[in-house]
């Protein structure tokens, strides 16, 4: 896989896991395989999507894998302690798998597809491992998306350096919108895609603090290093800039909204 902009610490996989519970029903609600089935998960990371589907799909056997053993190590640890049995780990490189053609009844991939230099090969790639009639399920984010009160200089210069950061090192994080074009020009047929937005304000304490600011400021800072060897922002606008996103998780007046994108192929 690509260069991941968020890094590798213990904090951001933290945040994976928060983010992964914060918006669970919104973008898992319909997640679900057969009993009896062999699913592929690529780029699995820390096991925060890992745990969901496998208690969502108890019957199904899950192939999770991915490019870092850091990961894949926390990510056996996730599904050790949920006492899961439905779930086999592996190194492999989305881009270059191992597997036969035609191994896998169904494929998921989550939050992996913005990070890719080369989305369409790894959908090629993903599709040859595929059982002709299977499915394969992608869900991105869209950071073109997001909006929030208070709207403030500096958290907006900040969201803006989070996105130059991850376009610098070859991902896209406004591909939600482009999963419809992106999975049919990879040939998957009867393309579905459905928006999952996240909308919370002051009424809705607990999603702040877990999306908010667990999740999306923290989602941001992680960008620090690269936005700053960038030149793109100051170190100040930039730390001022979190601090403000994290602040309207506390706010009575904030609000924030992000939509992602659930799309679903057939081979």
């Amino acid at each position: 896989m690509d260069a991941y902009v968020h890094g590798y610490s213990t904090r951001e996989a933290e945040r994976l896991q928060d983010q992964a519970g914060a918006v669970r029903e919104l973008i898992h609600y319909d997640t679900g395989f057969p009993a009896g089935s062999l699913v592929l998960e690529a780029g699995c990371g820390v096991g925060a999507q890992t745990v969901t589907i496998a208690h969502k799909s108890p019957g199904a056997r899950i192939v999770s894998v991915d490019i870092s053993e850091e990961s894949l190590a926390a990510a056996r640890e996730a599904v050790a302690r949920e006492g899961l049995t439905n779930v086999t780990f592996a190194q492999a490189d989305v881009y270059n798998l191992s597997y036969p053609d035609a191994s896998f009844d169904h494929v998921f991939v989550c939050y992996v597809l913005e990070h890719l230099s080369d989305p369409a090969r790894a959908l090629l790639s993903l599709k040859r491992v595929l059982k002709p009639g299977g499915t394969i399920t992608v869900i991105e984010g869209d950071h073109g998306s997001c909006y929030f009160h208070p709207e403030t200089k500096d958290a907006l210069a900040a969201w803006r350096a989070l996105v130059d950061a991850q376009a610098a090192l070859g991902g896209d994080s406004l591909i939600g919108r482009r999963l419809y074009p992106v999975l049919a020009g990879a040939g998957f047929r009867d393309v579905r895609v459905s928006p999952r937005m996240v909308y919370c304000d002051a009424s809705r304490p607990l999603l702040m603090d877990a999306f908010v600011k667990k999740t999306i400021a923290a989602m941001v800072e992680g960008s620090r290093p690269k936005a700053l060897e960038l030149g793109t922002i100051d170190p100040g606008t930039f730390d001022r800039g979190v601090a403000e996103l994290e602040a309207i998780a506390e706010n009575p007046e904030g609000a924030f909204c992000y939509t992602f994108f659930r799309a679903v192929g057939v081979k």
